[in-house]
């Protein structure tokens, strides 16, 4: 049985989230960052890194999201969720979860995480005053030129779907007016429609 390592609002909300839409027999462990649980030798040893999520397998242990979502849809998921025997479409599907981790995320974590990159009590504040405008740019470059609908790919929901709630659960909170973007806004409603992701969302609280 799989075993998942989480944080209540953290983007591991994603993983557990396609792990109840594929009915997937999993553990779910919940970290409470607040206690520093993250730094304990005990998560240490599973994830070096001290970050959610990670993803305990018979074979071995995977951490970021985007290699998770793709191991949890091959192992329980139709083929339709990653594009598969698709190349182009397996690609696209890639091409947008790679953004989403490497400049939506980064571009959130810029408000609370700040002194990852600096140490700076004035470049903290530019950062932190930053999101609104570069979370609001991110996501107006996915409303207007990757999302398809109704599901991000267009027919299928596939594992840009959980990731993408996800992030943009963040928006209000990141100060972006949400009301500029109808298209993931009626994305939002859709996913929040679905048992699997009501359960997910009670499951990490």
């Amino acid at each position: 049985m799989l075993k998942i390592f989480a944080a209540p609002s953290s983007i591991a909300l994603a993983s557990v989230l396609l792990l109840e839409e594929v009915e997937a027999d999993y553990e779910l462990a919940v970290l409470d960052f607040s206690k520093g649980q993250q730094r304990e030798l005990a998560y240490q040893t599973v994830n070096p890194k001290g970050r959610v999520p990670a993803l305990i397998t018979e074979d071995g242990v995977l951490t970021e999201t985007p290699a998770i979502l793709v191991y949890i849809a091959q192992r329980y998921g139709p083929g339709s969720m990653i594009g598969a025997n698709e190349p182009y479409a397996f690609a696209k599907i890639q091409e947008l979860n790679s953004y989403l981790a490497s400049t939506v995320h980064v571009a959130h974590a810029h408000r609370f995480r700040g002194a990852r990159w600096t140490d700076d009590p004035h470049a903290l504040e530019a950062m932190t005053k930053k999101v609104p405008e570069t979370m609001a740019a991110a996501v107006s470059l996915i409303e207007e030129h990757f999302f398809v609908g109704p599901w991000v790919t267009g027919d299928a929901y596939t594992i840009c779907d959980p990731y993408l709630f996800t992030l943009c659960s963040w928006l209000e909170g990141d100060g972006v007016d949400t009301q500029a973007f109808p298209k993931l806004l009626a994305h939002r409603e859709k996913m929040l429609s679905r048992p699997a992701t009501q359960a997910a969302i009670k499951r990490l609280g």
